[in-house]
């Protein structure tokens, strides 16, 4: 009998990110100047008092190991960061902090999710939570949301997905890859839904501070004691604090499901590193100027992006109000030709251009539409310039 990998793993599909940016990193190392688009975190160096605090936790000797859901210092933090800016109150018995937000994600779902459970997910939608659905034993069911609805679903859509196996309903606002950002009203219209049919949100909240324009950030948890009661928020310092590499992400939610996750976590990886752990409890004292003028700066990085993009005939983009992500519309390029090839989806366009012009961009096909490729703008304003006219090329060139 020949030995084999499990049907779960096997039934995992790769990620497409990871793929273009493999192969992005292999043209550079050839020596060949790839401008990059697919970046999924800031390109700003951490904060120095967030090092100096990971310098300080070394000297003070803070390398052992912590509780499973993390250290008391740092769910203090927390807890005073969702008060101040989420107004949410929990106890540090509703509080878990993991090794990155992905895996609060995965942890939640494994702890709420039996075998044929259904979970929401509205799309186009990061890569991850389908997969990561599958394999904690549930069925994602992807509800499409259209770019004239500025890539949301309407409540009433996403009511007709729901059955009696529905368990769950992931929200990721701003949106990684739309960019999208959910307002009150939609939200309490998810609220009220979730309520009445006594499913399990997870709201997934680690872009909360890049929002433009004025906007602000909602959590659906903050609508009311009945939906908190039913909401699991994921949140971290990854983006907002350029510490994507420290790994440590935080969920707050339902005590018993945040028991049920400290369990699960206790007998996978235990705690969060302890290091990074303090640097993040620092982290969330301040940054308050370092998050500004980041977000000032992915303001004119996003700006310039877009009216780059719309100048270029045959391509669509619709402006982003979070994160730091574009979603660019290539149907009317679908089934032409480029070097006697035929682009038949976004897969076919993000090979081709990198290998033409070497811009590596994100083929949606992945996030659940393949009418989209998806860009980052989280790089400098020269290689923006530089990037998007190569974009422009490639297009003419297409017959």
């Amino acid at each position: 009998m020949a030995l084999t990998i499990s049907q779960k793993c096997k039934n995992i599909q790769p990620s497409v990110t990871l793929a273009i940016d493999s192969r992005a990193k292999q043209l550079r190392a050839m020596g060949l100047d790839v401008i990059g688009f697919g970046a999924g975190e800031p390109d700003f160096d951490t904060p120095k008092y967030i090092k100096d605090a990971a310098k300080d936790a070394l000297d003070a000797g803070l390398t052992k190991y912590t509780p499973v859901s993390g250290t008391v210092e740092l769910k203090n933090e927390i807890q005073a960061k969702l008060l101040r800016d989420n107004n949410l109150e929990y106890e540090q018995t509703d509080i878990i902090v993991s090794t990155g937000a992905k895996q609060c994600l995965f942890n939640a779902l494994s702890a709420i999710l039996d075998p044929g459970d259904e979970v929401l997910i509205p799309a186009p939608a990061w890569v991850s939570y389908p997969e990561m659905v599958a394999m904690a034993g549930g069925v994602p069911i992807m509800v499409s949301g259209s770019a004239e609805n500025n890539f949301t679903v309407p409540a009433e859509e996403l009511a007709a997905h729901i059955t009696p196996k529905t368990k769950a309903l992931i929200l990721n606002s701003p949106n990684n890859p739309t960019g999208c950002v959910l307002d009150a009203t939609l939200l309490r219209q998810y609220a009220d839904l979730a309520v009445e049919h006594g499913f399990y949100v997870i709201s997934d909240e680690i872009y909360e501070k890049l929002i433009y324009d004025g906007g602000r950030h909602v959590s659906i948890a903050s609508l009311g004691e009945d939906i908190k009661a039913q909401t699991i928020v994921i949140n971290g310092v990854s983006k907002s604090y350029s510490m994507t590499g420290w790994r440590i992400g935080y969920a707050a939610g339902p005590k018993n499901v945040i028991k049920a996750m400290t369990s699960f976590q206790s007998h996978t990886t235990s705690n969060a590193n302890s290091i990074a752990q303090h640097a993040a409890a620092v982290a969330l004292t301040n940054g308050e100027r370092f998050m500004h003028e980041s977000l000032m700066e992915f303001t004119a990085r996003r700006n310039l992006m877009f009216d780059m993009l719309a100048s270029i005939d045959g391509l669509k983009c619709t402006m982003p109000q979070g994160a730091f992500y574009m979603m660019l519309n290539i149907s009317s390029l679908i089934g032409k030709k480029v070097n006697g090839k035929v682009i038949s989806g976004s897969d076919d366009f993000a090979s081709a251009l990198l290998e033409s012009k070497m811009v590596a961009v994100v083929p949606a096909r992945a996030f659940g539409d393949d009418r989209y490729v998806r860009l980052s703008y989280a790089t400098t304003r020269e290689k923006i310039i530089v990037g998007i006219g190569r974009i422009a090329e490639f297009v003419k060139e297409c017959e």
